[in-house]
């Protein structure tokens, strides 16, 4: 690390001009800077302006002498430390030295100057100065070190505590909902408490995929799945997923999209996550009955997203950090519209993997905000259609399948078993990973449902026994696990999964891999 020091000053004071242009010429070097003075009074005013790491002092001076001078020097916060070193003619008697090392001489030096040891000299002063630099340099970094941590240190706790509250928010209705229908299963309002209930989950398991989604583009583990698709897709993916939450707010929505056909070569489901928490964000941070702006245009070689609210707006202190990692414009305890200060760093991270850029701007608070994304155009192409669904009346979809459940947690795997029978499938548990193989010989399943955190045999192990029996080397093979980075969908696939889903499963997920599993039959 190069440390980037300024200039070590001496000061040289002496009543005579010549003597001072002499001792010029015999210390100038590089890095050093010498200031003269003709008088005493002349170097008290340089010593209030400068830092001065070494002063050279003639004795014998009209008005204020050296020693005088040094005793004003030592008299003085600013300069009471600034060693001296007296320069004097011919040889001081023992009590002059003495009242010169009491005024706080370091040195004597006498005329005529050998130059050989005044460089010596003053070579100490000027390596121990530089010292007192890189000192003050390393000082100053590690309090900026420290105040970084303790600024991170105190993020860190505002986050946890909002944490816990978000965590809260949807917990305590999933709580209330199961003691109503506990207690009244077949009531009025059964079905619109299991919707909440539903609404709730999703809330929490969003909540849960932004921390790890965080987490994984901080350590490049998540890859995007880039294809040719048109521009106006991610916003249509994008108002699909925030649009209950800005029509809940009474928010009117005002859209205005190029009609020029804009093609990105993108990874569809994280723009579209990009654009919805910009979107979301926008409806949360605006009063109700609030308006919201979503275009889409073209730029150059840019397509151009903005997104802007007439909501809280952005403080100016603020505008440069709201895209820090738990950065938060209101302190927690006005959080009533939630968040975890993650949103807007998984957005900047998101766009970056795509060579694009966003930028925030607003005029202040209460004046909201309009947030731009730029991701570079791609060349017209034609997008990939979607696979077409089976219909739902086709025999072969209607085909019920067996599938075995292999998960040593109770409970998930007793509701699993719940959401096959819902499907219109069998199914049959197994807790043990030893067991599953010999269970599938008794059972002999369509599908496999299996867990890869398994104790003593781990659902690798129990994927390639099923991949080495020529009665399952074909099967369908599902992994279901709370395991969801890139490496670990990877190591499934090595060993032998068809797909990987991650808990808590959705029920339209399983019940799409099941249907395209049994069309294959």
């Amino acid at each position: 690390m190069t440390l980037i020091m300024g200039p070590v000053h001496f000061l040289l004071v002496d009543d005579l001009e010549e003597n001072l242009l002499s001792l010029e010429a015999l210390l100038r070097r590089d890095g050093l800077v010498l200031l003269k003075a003709h008088s005493g009074d002349e170097a008290l005013e340089l010593l209030l302006q400068n830092d001065v790491a070494l002063a050279l002092v003639d004795v014998q001076m009209p008005g204020l002498n050296g020693f005088e001078l040094a005793e004003l020097m030592r008299g003085n916060e600013r300069t009471r430390r600034v060693p001296i070193i007296f320069v004097t003619a011919g040889n001081a008697d023992g009590q002059r030295r003495f009242r010169g090392y009491e005024a706080g001489a370091v040195d004597f030096i006498h005329k005529p100057i050998e130059s050989d040891i005044l460089r010596s000299k003053v070579d100490v002063f000027f390596e121990l100065y530089r010292q007192r630099q890189q000192i003050a340099i390393q000082r100053d970094k590690l309090k900026a070190h420290s105040d970084a941590l303790e600024e991170a240190d105190r993020r860190k706790d505002e986050f946890l505590a909002t944490l816990a509250h978000e965590l809260r928010n949807p917990l305590a209705p999933l709580r209330h909902g199961l003691d109503i229908l506990r207690r009244s299963p077949n009531s009025d309002d059964a079905m619109e408490i299991r919707e909440m209930m539903d609404r709730q989950l999703f809330h929490l398991v969003r909540l849960i995929d932004d921390l790890l989604d965080v987490s994984r583009v901080s350590q490049g583990k998540i890859e995007l799945r880039m294809e040719r698709i048109p521009a106006t897709d991610v916003i249509r993916s994008a108002l699909e997923s925030s649009r209950p939450l800005i029509d809940s707010a009474g928010h009117s929505l005002t859209l205005d999209v190029s009609p020029e056909p804009i093609w990105l070569d993108a990874d569809l489901t994280r723009l579209a996550q990009v654009v919805g928490n910009l979107l979301n964000n926008a409806a949360k941070y605006t009063p109700e009955g609030g308006r919201i702006g979503l275009s889409l245009r073209a730029d150059g070689e840019d397509a151009v997203i903005t997104v802007s609210d007439n909501g809280l707006g952005i403080p100016a202190d603020m505008q440069a950090k709201v895209f820090q990692l738990f950065a938060q414009v209101e302190n927690h305890t006005d959080r009533a519209r939630g968040g975890l200060g993650i949103g807007l760093a998984l957005v900047k991270q998101l766009v970056a993997m795509h060579d694009g850029s966003v930028s925030a701007e607003s005029a202040g608070a209460g004046q909201g905000s309009v947030f731009t994304v730029r991701i570079p155009r791609a060349a017209a192409g034609i997008a990939t259609p979607p696979e077409t669904a089976k219909r739902a009346d086709d025999p072969v979809a209607a085909r019920p399948l067996k599938v075995l459940v292999v998960d040593d947690n109770t409970v998930v795997a007793q509701t699993v078993g719940w959401m096959l029978e819902e499907i219109g499938h069998q199914y049959h548990l197994v807790y043990d990973g030893r067991e599953a193989l010999q269970a599938a010989r008794e059972f002999n399943p369509d599908a496999v449902l299996l867990d890869i955190g398994l104790p003593v045999m781990d659902g690798y192990a129990v994927c390639r026994a099923f991949r080495e029996d020529p009665v399952f080397k074909d099967a369908l093979i599902i992994a279901q696990t709370g395991w969801g980075q890139a490496r670990d969908k990877t190591l499934a696939s090595e060993a032998g999964f068809d797909h990987h889903l991650v808990k808590p499963i959705a029920y339209e997920e399983l019940e799409r891999l099941l249907a395209a599993g049994r069309a294959k039959k």
